[in-house]
């Protein structure tokens, strides 16, 4: 995919995690839905033009460029296996990288961590050495990853914390303001349950497209949010051995 053509995908996945349709982009720009329609479909953005998109979204050209380059996996980047055990062998190492990764800013970091100036280096050394950080004059860092992480299903970050994640996550009775939960079971075609897969893949997309698009609003106006997707060949225990009694 060319540079161009990445851009444009991630200004379509914008327009979509905003809400927002062609003909409301339109209206902010002043032109009409044909005009829009067609100099998405073109690629035919001058750099004044990109500039007015990208405020309609909020968003600034280099935050977008940025998005751009780190298209990655569905739901996020992958890191290396040596980059996920070095970060699984140290909770708290691995806060204060996923602490990074959702915007935090270093002071803010070491005071939700209990950390001083020499302990909070330290763990930012080991990150730029990881190649996950770039450590910059008083203590200022940039990311090296993209905003959202896809961890490896076996890899070490999983096989530490999804036990007690899947544990933790479940407790809650998805009753209060915010929270929802849906279970669904039913017999489904092969090619029924391929649909459903790449929709979900498509949600853990918007995800991770949400999140780096949030990633620059200010820490008190975000709060942490846990979003958990599976699917698979599934029958309930009790209806199996109900079966098996017949």
């Amino acid at each position: 995919m060319s540079e161009c053509a990445q851009i444009v995908a991630v200004l379509k996945r914008s327009l979509k995690a905003r809400g927002m349709t062609y003909r409301h982009l339109a209206a902010a720009l002043e032109l009409s839905e044909a005009s829009v329609k067609r100099i998405f479909a073109e690629e035919t953005f001058s750099l004044g033009r990109l500039e007015q998109i990208c405020t309609a979204l909020g968003l600034s050209i280099a935050e977008v460029v940025r998005m751009a380059a780190q298209q990655t996996t569905p739901g996020g980047q992958h890191l290396t296996l040596a980059q996920e055990g070095t970060l699984a062998s140290d909770p708290q190492l691995f806060a204060t990288f996923y602490l990074l990764l959702n915007g935090r800013e270093p002071l803010a970091i070491a005071a939700e961590l209990g950390l001083n100036e020499r302990e909070l280096r330290r763990l930012f050394v080991r990150l730029d050495a990881e190649k996950l950080i770039e450590l910059q004059p008083r203590l200022r860092v940039r990311l090296r990853t993209s905003h959202v992480i896809a961890w490896r299903s076996d890899g070490p970050v999983r096989k530490l914390y999804e036990r007690q994640i899947k544990s933790e996550f479940l407790q809650g009775d998805f009753t209060s303001p915010g929270e929802l939960i849906n279970f669904c079971s039913a017999e489904l075609s092969d090619a029924s349950a391929r649909i459903l897969a790449r929709k979900v893949e498509s949600l853990a997309r918007d995800f991770a497209d949400l999140a780096a698009l949030d990633a620059g609003i200010a820490h008190a106006e975000r709060r942490s949010m846990g979003l958990m997707l599976a699917l698979r060949p599934w029958v309930f225990s009790m209806y199996q051995g109900l079966r098996s009694k017949g």
